[in-house]
């Protein structure tokens, strides 16, 4: 759906601005600067008005990005039911393992006999390892 493309492309813009509205602002220990007279009382907004304009507009971006986020997911869970991954569990993509009356009945045999070493040099080292 094309709406829902333009939702996400608005969805990524908000959260974008929104990071960056809230790193612009200034932290609670930054005021008691401002009133000594440090330098950073005269930034941008001047030294009361950058407040109000970043808070501001910070709440109103957390609003369209909760609103973006909540339709965003009702046209998730309107979207009819696909055969993915995500839609089934785990334990229903398991393979079907054969019942016990199709397995191969196992034949009881003389266990292996081993093999003899094969015959070492008289001067070789090999045939002292011990067994």
């Amino acid at each position: 759906m094309i709406w829902e493309s333009v939702l996400l492309a608005v969805h990524v813009l908000v959260a974008a601005a929104l990071i960056g509205f809230i790193l612009l602002q200034h932290g609670k220990g930054a005021d008691m600067g401002a009133a000594f007279g440090s330098g950073a009382s005269g930034s941008l907004f001047g030294a009361a008005g950058s407040a109000n304009f970043l808070s501001r507009t910070t709440a109103i971006l957390a609003t369209i990005f909760f609103l973006s986020s909540l339709a965003l997911t009702y046209f998730a869970s309107t979207r009819g039911p696909s055969k993915d991954l995500m839609q089934q569990g785990v334990m229903q993509k398991l393979p079907e393992t054969p019942s016990k009356s199709a397995e191969v009945p196992k034949t009881e045999s003389a266990p292996a006999q081993p093999t003899p070493a094969p015959a070492q040099d008289a001067g070789s080292k090999a045939g002292e390892i011990p067994k």
